[in-house]
């Protein structure tokens, strides 16, 4: 879509997009039975029965009668954040210094934010092997200045075309368990990341696609210290040793993680990201990389998988139209399916236009109440709805419809928690009984963000799915684990599960890049984080508290974090949120208190330039000049 600069033109947009007018529909429909959802995806662990069949609320304590006094909104002692890194020209978000430190030269060269994202992603591959890189996938939103476009690219990996629904069921017809399907050959999807990078490339960028590669390829061959954080993921994956290659990469002889500060040399990653450099995406989807994939996935001495040749080279990423609303004074866009992240983030918005956030305390128990019961409502409805739209219609303006985010607005209430939240009647879908998805999703995800000295903008969330992916290295890359992203279970109650595996299906994500513009068409603010299933929170979070609490960038980012996925309002342990758990709990809140490891990288737009934010529960810093 193309965004204006003139805001009457802009907010007449706003109404094309997001009134479509299903509220009468709606509304006669609303009160239909149906069945409730079962929890939501989480964070690489699967579903115990009672948490799947059980309201997420089954075991707070007694909720408030509607007749007795509301309880008091406790407001929780924040610690100050760290001040905001500044910028007057240009700024960069991303998961480790050396990647933020890439994107700034290239910006300083005269490069596009798109430029500056194939840089950053490259190194990224490199120096955050984890969580995303060339054998993974991701999802762009990117803003361009001078058309007005707001262009979004899908690079999902996609299902091989051996692929079927039962594919995650053992012989007795049970799901497999969580942590022994997501290692092997089986849950490695077709990587999309190089293939969306070059595409937004050949529109949007502006230095040669080979130089972008430099920077990684010069860092790969000399090598780069290794990290406390990458040395204890290292240290907390027990699977990752048993893989020949990873062993030799990661560890020791002696089986012990490489120490802190070593140097890890990558020459044949060096060599993958020079042959792409050379030829293209094609050098990864053909030819004798593409071979030593599938040899790599079909070999696997863990669940052996069954891709072909011919499921790389048909692979393509897509172009989509984003999905937007306006919220308060400003528009919101992101990514539309695969990803629930964009709509299930702008359902929690919208239904919270319908509250004053603006004058509730920042994370005060009134204000993670509402937050949490709208976030409930949303994944109800994600979770049902939200699938491949090249396989399941979704209903996309129904369900960012205002008339239906008011209505189920109204299903908030002030005294109490929501007993069983039920997926709202949206629009029209399939025509099929589609059930509740209760797969579960991985966490292993980067997140980075670009605004150029044009104001032109890239919010760029990429993935592995499982920490380290499958676990399977093929000359110096990890491949991705993210059909386990798929429901395991493909039917509920004899209906079909809308995230069903399927052949060349894209699984159901939550990533969730998002920009934010000012009436007057101008990008204000770049943000995302990694987190599985919670990332939408994580996001929802950080614009509440810029767009609404008026904190600043960083802030917004270290501020606690908290959200409700189905499974209990979960609070971050260690926090300051601990304060507000029991007056929780009296609303009928099951509290959880979890940790909550967000990476969130931001950018906002201030009068006098640009303000960074990186999350300090990682390792990510915000560069500029």
């Amino acid at each position: 879509m193309t965004i204006s600069h003139n805001h009457r033109r802009l907010f007449r947009r706003i109404g094309l997009i997001a009134c479509i007018p299903v509220a009468l529909l709606i509304a006669a429909c609303e009160t239909a039975d149906t069945d409730g959802p079962a929890s939501t995806p989480g964070d690489g662990v699967t579903s115990s029965p009672a948490e799947t069949t059980n309201p997420d609320n089954s075991n707070a304590t007694p909720k408030a009668a509607p007749d007795e006094p509301i309880p008091e909104s406790v407001v929780p002692d924040i610690p100050p954040a760290k001040a905001p890194a500044k910028s007057k020209r240009h700024m960069v978000s991303a998961a480790h210094p050396l990647a933020a430190k890439v994107g700034r030269d290239i910006l300083r060269k005269g490069g596009s934010a798109v430029d500056a994202a194939i840089a950053i992603q490259m190194m990224l591959t490199l120096v955050e092997p984890q969580s995303s890189g060339i054998g993974g996938g991701g999802f762009m939103i990117s803003f361009h200045a001078k058309t007005g476009d707001i262009v979004t690219y899908d690079g999902r990996e996609t299902a091989p075309a051996s692929a079927h629904p039962y594919m995650f069921l053992d012989g007795t017809g049970k799901a497999k368990p969580y942590r022994d399907a997501t290692v092997g050959g089986i849950p490695v999807g077709v990587p999309g990341l190089v293939h969306m990078l070059e595409q937004a490339h050949k529109k949007y960028g502006r230095l040669p696609w080979r130089s972008l590669f430099k920077p990684a390829i010069e860092q790969a061959r000399k090598g780069f210290p290794v990290s406390e954080r990458l040395n204890k993921m290292v240290a907390r994956d027990f699977r990752l040793k048993t893989f020949h290659a990873a062993f030799d990469y990661f560890y020791t002889s002696s089986g012990t993680p490489k120490p802190v500060g070593t140097m890890l040399v990558n020459k044949p990653l060096a060599d993958v990201l020079e042959a792409i450099a050379k030829q293209g995406s094609k050098a990864l989807y053909t030819g004798p990389i593409a071979q030593d994939i599938v040899d790599t996935v079909n070999n696997a001495y863990r669940n052996p998988g069954r891709m072909k040749l011919s499921d790389l080279a048909k692979y393509k990423s897509i172009k989509r139209e984003p999905v937007c609303l306006a919220y308060r004074v400003n528009f919101i866009c992101g990514m539309g399916p695969p990803s629930s992240g964009g709509i299930t983030l702008l359902q929690i918005l919208g239904i919270l236009q319908n509250f004053d956030m603006a004058n509730m305390a920042p994370a005060s128990s009134q204000a993670v109440h509402v937050i949490a019961e709208a976030t409930r409502l949303a994944y109800a409805d994600r979770n049902t709805f939200i699938a491949d739209p090249a396989f399941i219609p979704v209903p996309i303006a129904g369900m960012l419809d205002p008339g239906y985010l008011k209505l189920r607005a109204q299903d908030i209430k002030q005294y109490e928690s929501l007993e069983k939240p039920l997926p709202g009647m949206p629009g029209i879908t399939t025509g099929k009984a589609l059930q509740p998805d209760p797969a579960p999703h991985g966490v292993s995800t980067t997140h980075f963000s670009v605004i150029d000295q044009d104001g032109n903008a890239v919010a760029v969330t990429s993935s592995l799915q499982n920490p380290f992916g499958s676990r399977l290295m093929v000359r110096g890359f990890l491949l991705n684990s993210q059909l386990t992203d798929f429901s395991f279970i493909p039917n509920k109650d004899r209906a079909p599960l809308p995230n069903r595996a399927a052949p060349h299906k894209r699984p159901l994500s939550s990533m969730a890049p998002t920009l934010v513009f000012d009436g007057q068409g101008q990008v204000v603010m770049a943000v995302g984080s990694p987190g599985g299933s919670r990332i939408i929170g994580y996001v929802a979070k950080t614009l509440i508290a810029t767009l609404d609490w008026k904190m600043d960038i960083q802030a917004a980012i270290s501020l606690p974090n908290f959200t409700n996925r189905l499974r209990g309002t979960e609070l971050e342990r260690g926090s300051a949120l601990s304060a507000i758990a029991p007056a929780l709990k009296e609303l009928g809140h099951n509290v959880r208190m979890r940790r909550m490891t967000s990476g969130l990288h931001g950018i906002l737009r201030t009068k006098d330039g640009f303000t960074g934010g990186a999350d300090p529960r990682r390792e990510g810093v915000s560069l500029g000049d």
